[in-house]
């Protein structure tokens, strides 16, 4: 058990997957993190999360059939927290949207919000606007090979379409700036997932005097491919943040292309607003 002197002195540090992926992605930026001390000696406890029916938990995607429900491992790790210490959480693409949700639902232990392009959601419109925004916007030629199928319904109950990404759309958009090893590491634990955008639209805008009170940092990534660098600044002009940061040279998945770039801007906040 961590004595009150030991707790004090660790700065929580969440890193919060996107779609399809799991806590794995966060491999590189995670070890890097845990070795890192603070300029005060402190050290960082950095948690990846794997969400519901994501990474390497047991949940099929038919049993989570709600955004909190999938967003409900990062919610409960947030509220196990000690009274009095609060938690910086990362979110990457979809992640940006869990990340809200904590930020929501906690607000008194959420220390920073940052997004690491990633959706970031604004207090005006329900959750899915940045989703549908992206999809009107045509930044893509086409979806190449990935797949959006129906889910058959579960007792009754209707469930979300499942969203899986195809090998080339990865490499072509995702991926274009990581090593062979990391795609194929991608490529073999990538897991259907959904966007559960039937949920996100019938819930209400997020609200100023909780996810709008948090403090928020956006991480522009000018490479990235799959939530281009016009579409970040369109949603940071949306919604305002206190902070934005660049990474040049960045593909959508930072962690794995930039992790050192990664690495230092999550330390920074940590330090300026933790």
């Amino acid at each position: 058990m961590a004595t009150a002197t030991s707790s004090a002195s660790t700065k929580h540090i969440f890193l919060v997957h996107g779609l399809c992926h799991g806590g794995w992605c966060w491999y590189k930026v995670a070890a890097r993190l845990r070795s890192v001390l603070s300029p005060a000696g402190r050290s960082y406890r950095v948690v990846a999360p794997d969400l519901a029916a994501a990474g390497v938990d047991g949940r099929r995607l038919h049993e989570v059939p709600t955004f909190r429900e999938y967003t409900a491992p990062l919610l409960d790790a947030l509220r196990s927290l000690p009274d009095g210490e609060k938690a910086v959480l990362v979110g990457h693409s979809l992640g940006g949207l869990s990340v809200a949700l904590a930020a929501e639902e906690f607000p008194g232990k959420v220390a920073a919000a940052v997004f690491l392009c990633a959706f970031m959601p604004d207090c005006t419109f329900p959750p899915s606007h940045v989703f549908e925004e992206l999809h009107a916007g045509r930044y893509w030629d086409s979806q190449l090979d990935n797949e959006t199928k129906p889910q058959d319904a579960d007792h009754g109950k209707l469930l979300p379409a499942s969203f899986k990404f195809g090998p080339e759309f990865t490499q072509r958009y995702i991926y274009q700036r990581c090593s062979n090893e990391d795609i194929t590491l991608a490529k073999s634990l990538m897991r259907v997932g959904s966007a559960f955008l039937e949920d996100l639209r019938v819930q209400q805008p997020h609200r100023e005097d909780t996810y709008g009170s948090v403090r928020k940092v956006y991480v522009v990534c000018k490479q990235d491919l799959t939530l281009p660098e016009e579409f970040q600044r369109w949603m940071v002009s949306n919604n305002p943040v206190d902070e934005v940061k660049e990474i040049d040279g960045a593909d959508h998945m930072a962690m794995l292309s930039a992790p050192d770039d990664v690495v230092r801007c999550i330390s920074d906040v940590v330090e300026k607003y933790n």
